[in-house]
């Protein structure tokens, strides 16, 4: 669920954030449902717990979680969040079909250049979770200690 890319320049407490907020916008993790433990979660990544607890602390500021003490974190209400979104997304729309225009563009330009761009985002994404399978069995192969050298 979560995959922690240590490539990456971010804090890995900023990916654990990133990565459970677009669970909760894309459905994968509902309203009310629990999150792992803060313990649970640091041992399954193999990282420290305050990270984790950082990160919960960040969702919870963002009001992508709540905690209930005693029982957990849990995730919130997301339609005020998504509502948001589509806000930003509308003038980002605006703003480029203002671009659009300036640069002498067509509707019918500016409509290829988003199918195109739609398309390649779809294909980005199945690559993306083609390598996240491909890592999470890597993972668990080498946390069972497959796939390393054979023993002599």
């Amino acid at each position: 669920m979560i995959i922690i890319d240590y490539t990456d320049r971010r804090p890995i407490y900023e990916q654990i954030v990133e990565r459970f907020q677009s669970l909760v916008l894309c459905g994968v993790l509902e309203k009310d449902a629990p999150l792992p433990s803060v313990r649970n979660l640091a041992m399954e990544l193999s990282i420290n717990p305050n990270t984790i607890q950082r990160a919960y602390t960040e969702l919870e500021r963002r009001g992508v979680i709540y905690a209930v003490k005693g029982k957990g974190n849990f995730v919130a209400d997301m339609r005020a969040l998504l509502s948001l979104r589509e806000k930003e997304v509308k003038e980002e729309v605006g703003h480029l079909v203002r671009k659009a225009k300036e640069a002498g563009m067509t509707r019918e330009d500016l409509n290829r250049l988003l199918d195109a761009a739609w398309t390649e985002e779809k294909r980005v994404q199945k690559e993306d979770a083609t390598e996240n399978d491909k890592n999470t069995v890597q993972t668990e192969a080498s946390r069972q200690g497959v796939g390393g050298e054979a023993d002599d």
